[in-house]
């Protein structure tokens, strides 16, 4: 059984491959990327795979049996990019596509749930078998901004006091290789969280215990966080996306109680003072 993984030189395709390397032979393995070149280190096929050149993904697909569909990164244009993958998909007889999704896309109130819920939609109809791993938010993602915190002597966001129960893009790729290489998956949608969840203000804690000095959570409006991220450079539909990612996290959209994750993976997710200390090293 071949299995194809699409964005294989992204964040999160480069663990799932190194995962799945783990757990199957590399002549199992296709990395169906951009750009091949990129992807020569990993030490299996690769073939070209341009979620923009729908015309040219069946080829690419050609004799594999499973997918893993890791959503695109181009915000606005997923809905169409996924399509394109999912027609060519029925004309390759994919036998089974995994889809890396947004927790509760169905209820989320951020904007970004839109396009995973409509590529959930899609699947369904496709009359292909599929599993969707819902994954919650990376710890990354908050992780990533600890030194401008520490050197802006605050961290800035509109989650308020919502709760997160983020986890490593490592946890997340792990699940993925697990479902991939294991039976009893079909049909299923997880919901895929952190073991533990905290707020930002527990985040902004974690940080000022590590290095000895105070570091306090400033919670802002979702216009005023944006306008910040913007002051930072940070291009203003990104901004307001973070933004409104924050304002989703402070009606709870980020945080399932749950242990499915660490279920899948067989072991605890990796927590957030974990995370914190590997940024500060």
């Amino acid at each position: 059984m071949k299995i194809g993984i699409t964005g294989a030189t992204g964040q999160l395709g480069r663990l799932v491959v190194e995962k799945l390397q783990q757990r199957v032979a590399s002549d199992k393995i296709v990395a169906l990327v951009r750009s091949p070149q990129k992807a020569k280190t990993f030490g299996l096929q690769t073939r070209e795979f341009d979620y923009n050149k729908p015309s040219l993904l069946a080829a690419s697909l050609k004799g594999i049996d499973s997918l893993l569909l890791i959503s695109a990164n181009q915000v606005g244009l997923r809905k169409a990019q996924h399509e394109n993958v999912i027609n060519a998909a029925k004309q390759a007889n994919i036998k089974w596509i995994v889809y890396t999704s947004l927790l509760h896309a169905d209820t989320a109130h951020m904007s970004l749930a839109t396009e995973h819920i409509q590529t959930e939609q899609m699947l369904a109809d496709s009359g292909i078998p599929y599993t969707i791993l819902r994954n919650g938010w990376y710890t990354e993602n908050y992780s990533a901004s600890v030194p401008s915190s520490i050197q802006a002597g605050s961290f800035y966001g509109c989650a308020d006091e919502g709760k997160i129960s983020s986890a490593t893009r490592e946890d997340y790729a792990e699940a993925a290789a697990a479902v991939l290489t294991t039976e009893g998956h079909l049909g299923k949608v997880y919901e895929l969280s952190g073991d533990d969840h905290y707020t930002l203000s527990d985040l902004a804690a974690e940080v000022s215990k590590q290095i000895g000095k105070e570091i306090p959570y400033t919670n802002l409006s979702e216009e005023g966080f944006a306008a910040a991220l913007i002051a930072l450079e940070v291009p203003e539909e990104y901004a307001k996306i973070i933004a409104n990612m924050d304002v989703g996290a402070a009606k709870d959209d980020l945080y399932d109680p749950g242990h499915t994750l660490s279920e899948l993976i067989g072991r605890p997710t990796t927590p957030l003072s974990v995370v914190i200390k590997r940024e500060l090293t």
